[in-house]
């Protein structure tokens, strides 16, 4: 028989794998796989979904297999077949562990699966999938974003090894300041999977969409015949209001993120401690030269710093600390150069060498740090590693923190992570990959600009604080606090910051009326509360590491109960997987740093019927084309086969927004006070994606057919009935000379130059597929994909039934025209004017700041925009535009 192997793999928060095993003919579809993440007050909570069928009439079993980043929690997991949902249970460890060996007592199948890599963990499960059935895998997790380098990031990875039709990721920012930069980098966003990356910012809210065509699936850097496999980098960062910092409430918590900007940086004192033993010959003395003599270049004149490389012996490249003058660099280069390993390796030695020259070079005014780098445990010298810990903690009794790297796999990442939790620090692995020179640079450059030492996060009022002291404020990162409102009679809310910079003591205060701190959407209310409990488990764990005694247990059982409280799945919790039709039980458990893959299963199994062989699924056949020859194929929930003549409905997405009178406009910070301007009367709105913070707005008249989009080269057009207030009520496609497609808020019809085939809106999941064409019926909504054009119509039902358009994919250089052609649109405001003016396309346009609804989305968000004449954008009059048929 032979094998083959699917694997569908995503991070960013995620990376999802399916990974199946096949006969020669594979007729598992994976027929949907979504990914959803929102990003709100950085507490990120990402959704896979994956909907997979069996289309033979035999049993399958379909092996789930997801990487989560490595500081996230998973917090929900479950299974749908056929109508019946299994949930995973978080439960204590031990408990899982005991239910496990039960069932292996039993002579039942089990399963203990966990693995911890560079950036991701593991998470697998299968079930076997009845004949003709379907199942649906949907796994969240959650995690609190960390700014690095002045900003956050969430890094989504593909590798299904195949295109899948239905395939989108959705992520969603809201950030209460404001969102002052967005970036979206990564091997998914180059060549043609470019015009597939759509982004769109509005004030405190930005949204990313990837939204790629099958044949796009095989064109980027990294992709092949096979499918996706890269990143989607998504990098933001928030505005910065208040020095005294952002404050967010509700439910009775609040966070605090603190990320003042306002202050100079201050001159460090820093020792790099080298190991140059023998096991760091070849490669890894090699990066690390390579990224000390980078890291000496980024030295300021003011620093001062020193070199010790040890192995056996202690060698330093001074006595003292030196200032980082630019003869004094270049002689310690010199010095980086010549190092080689050999020896043994004396850890004691060397870091109490460096705290004796840090102490010796104390001065006002600056910051000193110690960066530890070993690939090994002690060998020589003092080697049991509780009293190093002992010796060190000792010697640097809480001055300044040590931050250790460990180079590989051979060191003891324990032994180096209580090293550095004990006194200030954070303990990092260095992988040993092509990139682990700029992994040592990219470390340093977090820490390479102390901003405030000695930093007191002061709160009344309050409970349950997270940690509240910190030894450092690097520029780049935040610190973060959170903790439990108490005081219910409060007002206001008050803040402290008292910590030191270069030149004195500084005190940032913030009093904010509590009705002012408040979630302003409803949604987020349980939000801060899981973002205080995810940060609490995470900081407890870390102390629990430092702790003995009753201490140490009762951060253990405190971190546990609120584990399990929230259903988090951390090294104190696992997720029992209990599957249908007396198959195995499965144990999913959060593993340590460095822990390798661990799969245990009985060796005896309980008696069962066959259900086949064991069967990878993927979305299409061998080939990458259908598994069967025919020309429409339907998943849909009661799998009845769509027959001509059945009404289909679809839904609008669209870059489309209709003005709403009652919504009032929130001004720009930088801008004056605009003139009210109101919309032409009997006009829609139609809000414009631009390369700016801002988007722009502009009014069509109703009753018209207008060309939407249309490019000549493709063959593809887009016609839209403006009938209703709000929207569209009916839209059609028309591709090459046979594909036509029409919409309306009752009915879709599509034929494909042979034969007519008709949906309805209310039916379920839907995909019909021809050459070149895809359509994806979902809840309220068709994405339509016509060669490399992507468009979703929503069906918007709320007050009025109506139509909208979203373009989520087009080719950005080939010349589309139509009232929503021009994919992304600049321009400068002009400062000084007394009335609100913008300079568009080498034109002075005067405007104003309205609000719409963006009808590209189900729930319609109230955007701001600039009011610009349709004219200015087209550059063309709207007459130009209409269309004497759909």
């Amino acid at each position: 028989m032979d094998k083959a192997a699917l694997r569908l793999t995503f991070f960013g928060f995620l990376f999802t794998c399916v990974n199946l095993a096949a006969k020669k003919k594979q007729d598992i579809d994976i027929y949907s796989f979504h990914i959803n993440s929102t990003i709100t007050s950085r507490y990120a909570t990402t959704v896979i979904t994956s909907r997979v069928a069996n289309l033979l009439t035999q049993s399958q079993e379909v092996h789930f297999e997801v990487k989560i980043p490595k500081n996230a929690f998973i917090s929900r997991f479950r299974m749908t077949i056929d109508g019946n949902t299994y949930d995973g249970v978080v439960k204590e460890k031990e408990e899982a562990q005991r239910e496990y060996s039960e069932a292996v007592s039993r002579g039942e199948s089990a399963g203990l699966v966990s693995a911890v890599g560079r950036t991701f963990e593991d998470f697998k499960t299968s079930v076997t999938v009845a004949a003709l059935s379907k199942v649906t895998f949907e796994l969240t997790y959650e995690e609190l974003l960390k700014r690095r380098l002045g900003k956050y990031e969430l890094l989504i990875n593909a590798q299904p090894m195949q295109p899948v039709a239905d395939f989108k990721i959705d992520v969603h920012i809201h950030e209460n300041p404001g969102i002052s930069f967005l970036e979206v980098k990564g091997g998914l966003n180059t060549k043609d999977l470019a015009n597939a990356v759509t982004t769109f910012r509005a004030d405190k809210d930005a949204w990313v969409k990837f939204y790629p065509t099958r044949d796009q699936q095989t064109k980027c850097d990294d992709c092949s015949k096979n499918g996706l496999n890269g990143n989607l980098i998504i990098m933001y960062d928030v505005e910065r209001l208040k020095q005294s910092g952002d404050l967010k409430a509700s439910e009775g918590y609040f966070v605090h993120y603190f990320a003042p900007t306002d202050i100079q940086r201050i001159p460090k004192n820093v020792v790099f401690i080298i190991d140059k033993s023998g096991s760091m010959s070849g490669k890894k003395i090699e990066q690390t030269r390579l990224a000390m003599l980078r890291i000496l270049s980024d030295l300021a004149e003011d620093d001062h710093f020193g070199l010790i490389t040890f192995n056996g012996y202690i060698q330093t490249w001074k006595p003292e600390l030196l200032k980082a003058t630019e003869g004094d660099v270049e002689e310690a280069k010199t010095f980086v150069k010549r190092i080689t390993s050999e020896g043994s390796t004396d850890i004691n030695a060397a870091v109490l060498k460096a705290v004796d020259m840090i102490n010796k070079h104390h001065q006002e005014g600056s910051a000193s740090i110690l960066i530890l780098l070993t690939d090994g445990n002690p060998t020589t010298g003092e080697t049991d590693l509780v009293k190093i810990q002992k010796n060190v903690k000792k010697a640097i009794d809480g001055k300044f923190p040590l931050y250790c790297l460990g180079f590989g796999f051979d060191v003891s990442f324990e032994f180096l992570e209580k090293l550095s939790l004990e006194n200030n620090g954070v303990a990092r692995r260095i992988y040993e990959e092509s990139d682990a020179d700029q992994q040592l640079q990219g470390f340093y450059e977090e820490v390479a600009t102390p901003l405030l030492t000695d930093v007191h996060l002061n709160y009344q009022g309050v409970a349950n604080l997270t940690q509240t002291i910190f030894s450092q404020y690097y520029n780049g990162s935040e610190i973060v606090v959170a903790g439990q409102i108490t005081d219910n009679s409060l007002e206001s809310f008050t803040t402290e910051v008292i910590a030191l910079s270069k030149s004195n003591k500084v005190v940032y205060h913030n009093n904010v009326p509590t009705d002012e701190l408040n979630s302003d959407r409803p949604e987020n209310e349980n939000l801060i509360k899981r973002l205080w409990a995810f940060l609490t488990v995470k900081q407890l764990l870390e102390k629990e590491v430092t702790l003995q005694g009753l201490e140490k247990d009762n951060a253990k059982k405190e971190a546990l109960d609120l584990s399990l409280k929230y259903k988090f799945v951390t090294p104190l919790t696992s997720m029992v997987v209990t599957k249908p039709q007396d198959e195995e039980m499965q144990v999913a458990h959060k593993p340590k740093e460095g822990e390798e893959r661990q799969t245990r299963r009985a060796s005896r199994r309980k008696s069962r019927p066959k259900y086949g062989s064991s069967l990878s699924y993927r979305p299409f056949g061998p080939s990458g084309g259908p598994s069967d020859d025919s020309s429409v194929r339907l998943l849909k929930e009661n799998r009845n086969p769509i027959r001509k003549e059945k009404v289909l409905k679809f839904i609008s997405s669209s870059s489309l927004t209709v003005f709403k009178d009652n919504v009032r406009a929130r001004l720009p910070r930088t801008t004056q006070k605009p003139v009210t301007t109101s919309p032409p009367l009997k006009s829609i709105r139609i809000l414009k994606s631009s390369g700016n913070a801002k988007p722009l707005c502009y009014d069509v008249p109703l009753a018209q057919k207008v060309r939407l989009l249309q490019n000549d080269v493709s063959e593809f057009s887009m016609n839209g009935q403006l009938d209703s207030e709000n929207g569209f009520s009916q839209i059609a496609f028309h591709y090459k000379t046979d594909h036509h497609l029409l919409l309306s808020t009752s009915e879709i019809s599509y034929f494909d130059g042979q034969d007519t085939v008709k949906f309805s809106w209310d039916q379920g999941l839907t995909h019909h597929e021809t050459e070149h064409v895809s359509l994806i019926l979902r809840s309220n909504e068709m994405d339509v994909t016509m060669g490399n054009i992507r468009v979703v119509i929503l069906l918007h039902k709320k007050d009025e039934v109506f139509l909208w358009p979203a373009v989520w994919q087009q080719p950005k250089d080939a010349g589309f025209t139509g009232i929503l052609g021009e994919a992304d649109i600049s321009y400068e405001e002009i400062p000084g004017s007394q009335t609100p003016t913008l300079k568009l396309k080498d034109k002075e346009v005067k405007t104003s700041w309205v609000m719409v609804r963006d009808y590209r989305f189900s729930f319609a968000p109230v955007i701001g925009c600039w009011l610009v004449p349709f004219q200015v954008i087209a550059q063309q009059e709207l007459s130009d535009f209409t269309v004497t048929q759909l």
